[in-house]
């Protein structure tokens, strides 16, 4: 959703490690799934550590001992068994921050908590619902659907934009995302619903094609709210890890959200 090229980016090397990162994830979850699990487990626990790293910056204090953890149990409990045992976990997991908290007294208390809680919830509990998803007969399909409905609109939205954007949608959070982009993120992510998705599931095109113009809509709320953080927390991204991209958690502001969209989806449609 660009209205123009992304400042102080490397698009050829941005390219080259999102051509990348797909293979690799493609490759883990066709030919040995736990290493997938094991990937986002990772990811999971960098995500977290960049988020606690930017939150620290601001006197925020995310309970790293309990966080941390929490960062790989959960998504490998969900993979293991499902969502709602890591639901569950999440929610005792919650209950030892605030123990664990309370041996540096009151003063922050009410900050360090409430982010701690977040921070878990927003990256480990939603990674959750990916490593869940890639369970099964069909897991590594659901996934890859998910990941090209997530890519799709970042894509399309980057090229309408770079030739049409001319509105911002919300310039005080992210002043290069533009209406026009969000008419190309829409349009791809019905081609890739209504063509890709029913050749590699057993959907219906109509199915897919509204899958992908939900997931455009929830991958644009995730890209704000990530946006919305780190303009809160005065950073450009939260690292320099990923050569054009950032940090993992600039990578997953979308796709950790459509991870929860899209396991309610096919959790539907029984695929």
């Amino acid at each position: 959703m660009h209205s123009g090229g992304r400042a102080g980016r490397d698009l050829p090397a941005a390219t080259a490690v999102g051509v990348g990162l797909l293979a690799l994830l493609a490759g883990s979850l066709f030919w040995f799934r736990p290493a997938f699990v094991a990937i986002a487990m990772s990811a999971s626990l960098l995500a977290v550590r960049e988020l606690a790293n930017a939150l620290a910056t601001h006197g925020r204090r995310v309970v790293r001992p309990v966080a941390y953890p929490a960062a790989v149990v959960i998504p490998a409990l969900a993979y293991a068994f499902n969502p709602e045992v890591s639901l569950g976990i999440f929610a005792g997991t919650v209950v030892v921050l605030a123990a664990v908290r309370l041996g540096h007294g009151a003063e922050g208390y009410f900050d360090d908590l409430a982010a701690s809680v977040l921070v878990i919830a927003y990256v480990p509990l939603l990674v959750g619902f990916a490593t869940a998803m890639s369970a099964g007969t069909h897991g590594a399909e659901r996934v890859i659907a998910m990941v090209l409905l997530t890519a799709g609109n970042d894509t399309g939205g980057y090229a309408a934009g770079v030739f049409f954007g001319r509105h911002p949608i919300a310039p005080s959070i992210s002043p290069k995302k533009s209406w026009e982009g969000l008419v190309g993120s829409l349009v791809a992510q019905a081609l890739i619903g209504g063509l890709l998705v029913p050749h590699m599931l057993d959907v219906r095109p109509w199915q897919g094609i509204a899958l992908g113009l939900v997931m455009s809509l929830t991958a644009t709320v995730g890209d704000f709210a990530e946006s919305a953080i780190k303009r809160d927390l005065g950073v450009k991204d939260m690292s320099h890890a990923l050569p054009g991209h950032g940090g993992f958690m600039d990578r997953l502001d979308s796709l950790l959200i459509n991870a929860l969209v899209a396991w309610i989806a096919f959790t539907w449609m029984g695929v």
